[in-house]
């Protein structure tokens, strides 16, 4: 299957909502500590056997730990930077013409960036500064800070159907909902008692929330009654990094962890683990599901490699 080798530690990948075809790969150098990043745009092959190709990358001063497609604009791609940065990228314009802008707001690193996929004009960032910060496309300036969480915020991801609401997670152990109408954070979820380094909802049912901790494992709530998880996925070795729910399938998420693999789960049955891949020689700290084809999957990690493979098929296949 189809493998792209990047220059430096990869972070975040991210298939594109209009091109089955293209993902973008956000990557950092010296594992993310110091040094530069590069955001790749690549191309799948037609035949399976041949190599992802690059259309265009982009040059940091910084690494980028997380990227966003624009819901709206198909060339639109937005770059969470350790220094503090947001910044908007146009892959139709070449290199020296962007980045379109650098929004500077946040006083620590930008973990994670998500997109509003049903509103499409607006997107969330997440620090280690410690907030939430919403922007949209057309304003130099972001239009709210949501700062509740104790430490750093680590991922933040919009509700697939309800255009105000997002989830937060956080190193203080929680999960917050919030709803922008609102003054402050809607719901806390203790979610677990180690750092939750990730969130994720259900695109079938908006009420159905995925985090992912430190502690190895993933839980699912309903937010309708948070008192104790409905499932508890279990199986990883090391820190839970990612966590995704399948855009095709109710039942379905992936996960990547700090021990390498990749997983698929099927949080409603009780054998819960139905894939595990061990493709990567490193931390796997980026994984995607296709909004576009079903079943295809990408991955990233410190080995500096990009996988793009079909749920059930060997990433490492010629």
């Amino acid at each position: 299957m189809p493998v792209f080798k990047t220059p430096f530690n990869g972070y975040s990948v991210k298939f594109s909502p209009f091109y089955e075809s293209r993902l973008a790969v956000a990557t950092a150098q010296n594992f993310g500590i110091l040094g530069n990043g590069r955001l790749h745009v690549l191309s799948l092959p037609p035949a399976p056997s041949s190599p992802l190709t690059e259309l265009i990358s982009f040059e940091t001063a910084d690494g980028i730990y997380d990227l966003a497609w624009s819901e709206s604009h198909d060339s639109l791609l937005i770059a969470a930077v350790a220094d503090g940065s947001v910044k908007l990228y146009d892959t139709a314009l070449p290199p020296t013409q962007n980045p379109l802008r650098s929004l500077q707001e946040h006083t620590r690193e930008v973990h994670s960036v998500d997109y509003n996929p049903t509103r499409r004009d607006s997107f969330i960032t997440a620090s280690w500064d410690d907030t939430i910060k919403l922007w949209t496309l057309d304003r130099p300036a972001s239009i709210r800070t949501f700062k509740e969480h104790a430490y750093c915020v680590y991922s933040a991801a919009w509700n697939p159907r309800h255009t105000d609401v997002f989830a937060s997670a956080s190193g203080d152990c929680t999960v917050r909902i919030w709803d922008v109408r609102e003054p402050g954070s809607t719901m806390i979820i203790p979610g677990h008692d180690f750092e939750i380094l990730c969130c994720d909802w259900n695109k079938y049912d908006d009420c159905i929330i995925a985090t992912a901790s430190v502690d190895k494992s993933i839980k699912v709530w309903d937010v309708r009654s948070f008192r104790a998880p409905i499932s508890i996925l279990n199986g990883h070795g090391y820190a839970v990094r990612k966590v995704k729910f399948s855009p095709h399938h109710r039942n379905l998420i992936v996960s990547c962890s700090y021990d390498m693999s990749v997983c698929m789960w099927d949080f409603m049955v009780e054998d819960a683990l139905v894939g595990r891949y061990d493709h990567h020689t490193e931390f796997a700290v980026g994984v995607d599901i296709s909004v576009l084809v079903d079943g295809l999957m990408a991955s990233t990690g410190w080995d500096e490699l990009v996988y793009v493979w079909q749920h059930g098929t060997d990433p490492r296949a010629p």
